[in-house]
Formats: C-alpha cells, sequence, structure tokens
C-alpha cells in the first residue's frame, strides 16, 4: 500500500510520531544529555552487552556458560530477524528524511525500522536480569536509555524502538523458554 493511499489515522500517526521526533532530538542541543545519550547508543552498540557476558562468566563460572551461550545466540538471531526487516520496510532513518535534525552519532546501518539497539537492549537486559536478578536495577534503566538515545540522536522514530522493543522481548522469552527458565 502506498503511503498516499493510507488511512488517515496512520498520517496522523506518522506526524505525530515525526513531531515526537523532533521534540525529542531537541535534547541534543545540551551538551550534558547528548552527552549521556551519544555513550548510552555507543555502549549499546554491543561493547557493554559483550562486557557483561564476560563478567557473568568471570564471576558464576561454569553456571553462566549455557545462559551466556544462549544469550550469545539469540543475538545472533535478532540480527537475522531485524536485517530482514529493515530490507522488507527499507524506511529511511529519519536524519536522512528529514532536515534539521543533529545527529552525533553515526548511524551502523540505513534503515531505521526496527530498532537494532531496542531490540538487542531489550533482549540483553531481560536474559540478564533472569540470569542475576540484583542487576535488573542497572539493566532495565540502561536498556530504556539506550531505546531513549536512539530518538535525541535523530536515528530512530517512535515505531522503530517500539517495534525493537517487542522483538527483543520475544526473543528473549522465546531463548529463556527453551532454556527452561
Amino acid at each position: 500500500m502506498s503511503l498516499e493511499r493510507a488511512p488517515i489515522w496512520l498520517h496522523r500517526y506518522l506526524s505525530w510520531e515525526q513531531s515526537l521526533m523532533r521534540l525529542s532530538n531537541r535534547l541534543h542541543d545540551r551538551k550534558n544529555w547528548r552527552v549521556f545519550f551519544a555513550a548510552c547508543s555507543r555502549l549499546g552498540d554491543g561493547v557493554a552487552w559483550y562486557v557483561l557476558i564476560a563478567l557473568m562468566v568471570l564471576i558464576y563460572g561454569k553456571e553462566a556458560l549455557w545462559p551466556m551461550a544462549w544469550l550469545l545466540a539469540s543475538a545472533g538471531v535478532g540480527v537475522l530477524v531485524y536485517i530482514v526487516i529493515k530490507r522488507m520496510t527499507a524506511r529511511p532513518r529519519p536524519l536522512h528524511a528529514h532536515q534539521g535534525l543533529k545527529v552525533s552519532v553515526a548511524p551502523l546501518d540505513q534503515y531505521s525500522f526496527p530498532s537494532g539497539h531496542t531490540l538487542h537492549a531489550v533482549n540483553f537486559a531481560i536474559q540478564l536480569s533472569v540470569f542475576a536478578p540484583p542487576l535488573m536495577w542497572l539493566l532495565l534503566p540502561f536498556a530504556m536509555a539506550i531505546a531513549i538515545s536512539r530518538l535525541v540522536l535523530g536515528l530512530h522514530y517512535l515505531s522503530d524502538v517500539l517495534a525493537g522493543a517487542l522483538l527483543g522481548g520475544m526473543i528473549a522469552l522465546l531463548a529463556l523458554y527453551l532454556q527452561g527458565m
């Protein structure tokens, strides 16, 4: 379906979503927020998650090997899922579709839908929280900060982030189910 023939409610939603993205991007003007969200985004590239996986293995030893292997496998599934969806939808990123956005972090790929950073943040946060519940107070806010960073940095729309969160949650729950957790 072409966007010209889309229902009026979809046009209204997309207009609202664009306004929300532009409003979120205004936080980019404030140096402290820009630095914070850029750091969250960069850590969400994988560095933080892989360091946490290594720490889980160091701290918990053999007990952590199987759950962390599942976590890494589910991350691979997540990559495949978001690559297929991004190629199917080919939604341009806000920074490519709208003039005047401030961007300080380069995107890792061309398309916007869904947010891979959010997908992985939710997947990792859920599975690590189940394995090490005391870390939940740190992991969930960090995943949320990564998701918000994608809007603030002009890299995604809200629907990209929500779809990424939903997919990440589904992948995490499937991985946990398959592990018997």
